[in-house]
């Protein structure tokens, strides 16, 4: 046992905060970053319920019900250059803004008279959106130890899920008791958890490794200190760091990364977002029963698919990040092909269809928010992020787009058939291009020397 005066001399030895345990703090921020996904998920989701009304209400044709339905994703694309925005001027300011431009955005959708106000409006809520994953993600990512971050980073998912599947709970209820305007309660009511949010992230610090990228150090020390404690350092988050440019994302060393992340979640992407989009149209092209019943099976989907991020969420660090996108792309194929191979049924085979692609989707779903955090540097982060992002909204604007088009002139089927084509390609992306990062530190991830 040491005695007082050699307790007193002892060196308290530095924390290394990739190595840091878990604290509430950590678990704060991972609920306060879910909001955007949460917020996606619900916006995306509820729109396909409220068009079950608006559609008939304001003449849409199939065109418009696909303009409007994707009009979101359209604003997701260029919500993600926004992250540039981030790298240049902090996390912390932009974690707010976003989310007033949201709320504006929502309540004035209750008052809209036509179809080119709600696709205006929707695209300014799809461009908020769409600047709060590399804002949220980024901060998150930045302040997660490695043992940790791929399940704070995957948990966003489940918040996209949680969203989705509240919105078809009050899409329901409000068609059953909502009266005919039930619509533009629908699409308003996003703008109640997008305020809870704000007050939530109120007193969020700024990144401590974002501020030591701008050679704010002492400011970088104070926050790792107040989160972290006083024996924490900010020594091992220092990095060789080069100012923000649009021009090093897509260096050779990078170029290849955002590539990666943007096609696989692209290809992902375009069928998923369209089954949530258009579920109501879906079931109905499969001969499914409308109304509740319909309503509750795209509720038990949406739970599917939150289901499936589950193991996901504690095998991504076990297993590995590339094996677990590979299998899961494979399977998720196999579920698609059933839903186009057997387009009237029996039902137990488009259930299982179903089944399989959503559990299985989690493997991805979860990676959606991985890799693209792991994969590049801090003074690029969310400029890479938000690409990325972008360019997986193009793949699922055109498959919410085309899918009611598709429904109405080549059937349920052959339209499943091109989702199986659409994640396959997912599958083959993964295979020649997926890295795996897993167990390594920030720094060590986002290195072009790994992989």
């Amino acid at each position: 046992m040491l005695s007082k005066k050699a307790t007193i001399g002892a060196r308290v030895p530095k924390m290394n905060i990739e190595d840091a345990p878990l604290t509430s703090f950590h678990q704060r921020l991972t609920v306060y970053s879910s909001g955007g996904p949460f917020l996606d998920g619900y916006t995306l989701s509820i729109i396909g319920v409220a068009l079950l009304q608006l559609g008939p209400r304001l003449d849409l044709g199939a065109v418009w019900s696909g303009l409007i339905g994707a009009s979101a994703l359209i604003g997701l694309f260029i919500g993600g250059f926004f992250g540039y925005v981030t790298d240049r001027v902090g996390r912390q300011l932009m974690y707010t803004v976003d989310l007033i431009v949201f709320i504006a955005g929502s309540i004035a959708q209750i008052f809209v008279g036509n179809a080119v106000e709600l696709f205006i409006l929707r695209l300014i809520l799809g461009i908020a959106v769409g600047a709060d994953y590399p804002i949220a993600t980024s901060l998150l990512a930045e302040f997660a130890p490695r043992k940790h971050r791929g399940a704070m980073l995957g948990m966003q998912i489940v918040g996209w899920y949680v969203g989705a599947t509240v919105a078809y709970i009050v899409g329901g209820l409000l068609i059953q008791f909502g009266g005919s305007e039930a619509w533009r309660w629908m699409l308003g009511s996003s703008a109640i958890p997008a305020i809870i949010l704000v007050f939530m992230r109120k007193g969020t610090p700024e990144s401590p490794r974002w501020l030591m990228s701008k050679g704010r150090k002492k400011e970088a020390r104070k926050v790792v200190k107040e989160v972290f404690g006083e024996n924490a350092s900010v020594a091992e988050i220092a990095e060789d760091t080069q100012e923000t440019s649009f021009r090093m994302v897509f260096s050779d060393g990078y170029l290849r990364r955002v590539l990666f992340v943007g096609l696989f979640e692209m290809f992902q992407v375009a069928p998923l977002f369209a089954l949530y989009t258009f579920g109501p149209q879906v079931f109905k092209a499969y001969g499914i029963a409308q109304g509740g019943f319909a309503n509750l099976g795209l509720i038990i989907i949406s739970v599917l698919f939150l289901i499936g991020c589950i193991p996901a969420l504690f095998l991504v660090n076990k297993m590995g990040r590339r094996p677990m996108i590979i299998w899961t792309f494979l399977a998720m194929t196999i579920g698609m092909l059933l839903l186009g191979l057997f387009p009237h049924g029996p039902l137990w085979i488009i259930f299982v269809g179903f089944f399989v692609y959503a559990i299985f989707s989690g493997g991805p779903n979860v990676l959606d928010w991985i890799y693209p955090n792991e994969l590049f540097p801090t003074e690029i982060r969310g400029t890479a992020v938000g690409i990325a992002t972008s360019i997986s909204r193009i793949g699922a604007f055109v498959g919410t787009f085309i899918l009611p088009i598709g429904l109405n002139t080549i059937g349920i089927g052959p339209t499943m058939m091109i989702g199986a084509i659409v994640t396959c390609a997912g599958l083959l992306v993964s295979i020649f291009m997926a890295p795996e990062t897993t167990k390594k530190t920030l720094v060590e991830a986002s290195s072009v020397d790994n992989g």
